[in-house]
């Protein structure tokens, strides 16, 4: 069965808010929130105990062979194929940080 979200389209490296786009389509450096995990049971559980749950905030590190994020102040490496599975939405800049940048009070 085709998933309607796979033929949405970044623009600017970006995805087109309010849109879904994978993770393996947004550009490094960029923080956005965990909206839908694709994918067998097993493996969107996995991806949960990982730290990838859906409203999770992450930071795209870096994309080459594997997908690099900071989820829960840890680098998670990831392969660009599940990466794919993990549909994001971008975080509007002006929003609070990521915990691992939030200063302790």
């Amino acid at each position: 069965m085709a998933d309607a979200t796979n033929n949405r389209v970044p623009v600017n490296g970006q995805c087109p808010q309010p849109d879904l786009c994978p993770l393996d389509e947004v550009r490094a450096g960029t923080s956005v929130r965990i909206k839908q995990l694709n994918g067998a049971p097993e493996l969107t559980h996995r991806l949960r105990e990982l730290g990838f749950c859906e409203e999770q905030r992450i930071k795209l590190l870096m994309k080459h062979t594997n997908v690099i994020c900071q989820v829960c102040n840890v680098r998670l490496g990831i392969s660009k194929q599940l990466a794919g599975t993990i549909m994001v939405e971008p975080i509007p800049h002006g929003q609070q940080p990521l915990p691992s940048q939030q200063k302790a009070a």
